[in-house]
Formats: structure tokens, sequence, C-alpha cells
């Protein structure tokens, strides 16, 4: 039998705390899971930024001051700057949570996101065009010998000895490491007869020309560093190898930082086309403006690495 239901009905009450409960119990539900989402986000009181080390690591932190001037304007945090030894100690810095935001080279980019993909690239410099650089956000690994040295071909560097960077580093170490192997058929420490490292692209540009190695793989754009210090003259070089367009090094920021402030770091670079103040760090650089990245845009070094890894695994 049908029976109406009115306002009357002793169930009519009951009904009602029902719904009460229910929606009071949503609306804290949701609360608590903003509020969980909030916390689970770092928020430190100050922002440790760092940078693979140059030549001139020193003079970086003064180059780098508008930067992080503007990151400090912009979060509202203290940043301090992290002084490097190598691109490891880059790397350990942001897997410990120790680093926050971080320049990295695209191949110590790949191995880190491997390790944590918190770690999270959000932009990059698009290069002017330099002595050997090309223009936009990618450059070029080159094997470079001394103008007048008997080094006037690949064949000719057989038993030669060989600067490269850093383990870290992608033109500096891996794309030849991988790619020029292919080329010459055999592992580089095989083909050369000694291979060192020299800490930087710039140390081993110098060190090609002040005769200390007999070649060097390096950056285009850290080539023309050297160039434009004065140091050497692109004359003095020859160039006998040029590797395919690498990504340029990924500015980096730790995913695991509350969305405001990922936001503001991003417009700190993105922006910085638009700040008068920036305008010798962007000249120092050779660059107009700041490009956004994603982590897509480095597969190409991960199938290096791939490739690098595979290599090893089977000659052991």
């Amino acid at each position: 039998m049908f029976t109406k239901y009115n306002s009357q009905h002793p169930g009519r009450s009951r009904f009602r705390r029902v719904i009460a409960w229910t929606a009071g119990a949503v609306f804290s539900l949701g609360l608590t899971g903003q509020a969980l989402a909030a916390a689970t986000c770092e928020n430190p009181d100050a922002l440790t930024f760092a940078i693979i080390p140059t030549e001139e690591t020193v003079a970086e932190l003064q180059l780098y001051k508008p930067v992080t001037d503007r990151m400090a304007e912009l979060t509202g945090k203290k940043i301090q700057f992290f002084m490097p030894t190598s691109y490891a100690s880059v790397v350990e810095g942001m897997l410990s949570g120790f680093v926050h935001v971080g320049v990295l080279g695209p191949y110590t980019y790949v191995i880190a996101n491997e390790k944590d993909p918190n770690i999270e690239v959000f932009a990059t410099y698009a290069k002017r065009p330099g002595h050997l650089q090309e223009e936009g956000p990618g450059y070029r690994g080159v094997l470079v010998t001394k103008k007048g040295s008997k080094f006037t071909t690949i064949e000719s560097l057989k038993g030669a000895v060989l600067g490269l960077t850093d383990p870290g580093s992608t033109s500096g170490n891996l794309m030849p490491r991988v790619v020029f192997s292919e080329t010459v058929g055999t592992d580089l420490d095989k083909y050369f007869g000694k291979v060192v490292y020299t800490g930087s692209h710039e140390l081993s540009t110098v060190a090609v020309h002040q005769d200390k190695v007999d070649a060097a793989f390096v950056a285009t754009h850290r080539f023309d560093n050297v160039i434009n210090k004065g140091e050497a003259k692109l004359s003095d070089f020859n160039v006998l190898w040029k590797s395919d367009p690498i990504p340029q090094d990924p500015f980096v920021y730790r995913n695991t930082l509350c969305d405001d402030i990922k936001k503001k770091i991003e417009d700190t670079f993105l922006g910085l086309k638009d700040q008068p103040g920036a305008k010798k760090f962007l000249d120092n650089v050779k660059s107009n403006t700041f490009v956004r990245m994603k982590s897509e845009d480095y597969n190409i070094i991960r199938a290096l690495k791939k490739a690098k890894d595979e290599r090893k695994k089977n000659s052991g």
C-alpha cells in the first residue's frame, strides 16, 4: 500500500539528519583531501638552486644574480646558490631533496629523471647563432683538433690523446662513446691511445689549443665561449666531426614542490626576456629567450643511453 510522505512523518527528521551528516562528511572529506594534497607538496622556506660546473663557476654566481633575484621576488623565498664540483653532485643534491631547482646536462637529466621522475624539466634557452653554435634550443657535439697539427682527419687520430668533458656530459662523453664509436667501428678507449676527462667543455677546448690533448669532443655553444673570451680563435681549430642536434641544457625542478611555487619558477625563466635586468645573463648564454620543454624532448638522449648501456652489458 502506497503511503504519502508528508512533513509530519516520523522518518522525515531522520532523513534530514542522514542527508545533513552525509553532506557534512563529503564536505569534510573534500577539505581533508585538499589539506592532504597541500601537506604533501614541498613548501620550503628557501629554494636551493644549482648549476652544472663550467670553467668559472664563481663568475656564474654573479651572472645568475638577476635570475635568482627574480626567482626570490616571484616565489617570496630566499634563494640559495649551490656551487657544485661535478655533474653528479648536482644530481645527488636533487635526489636528496637538498637542491630544488637546477641546470643539468641532457644526459645527466635523463639519468636523474630515471632515478627519480620527480626531477622534471620545464625549460631551456633558445641559442643565438654563434661561431659553431646554430640558432635554436639545440646544439651539437663536435670533435676538434688544433690547426697546424698532424691531426687533420679522423683516421689520423688513431692512438692520439683524447679529451672528454665529464662522465655525465652528453656531447662530451655519451655522444662520442655511442655515436662516434660507431663511426670508427670500435670503443673510444681502443681507438685512442689515451682518454682523459678535463672537467668542462671550455677546459677541453683550451687543452686542445695548448697541446695538452690532441683532440676533444665539446659542445658548440661551450666552444664558442672560449672564442668569445679571446682565449683562442675559430681559425685555430679543425672540426673533424659533428653530431646530430642535441636539446640544450634542461632547467629542472623537483616536481614535489607546491604547484604555485613551480609556476613561479617557470615564470622566472620563461619571462626573463621581458626583464631588462636579465639582459646580461641572456647575453652571457647567447640567448634571447627561454622556451618551455617537456621530458619527451629528451628521448633522443634516452635512446643514446640505452644503446650505451646495452653495449656495456654485451661487452661485459
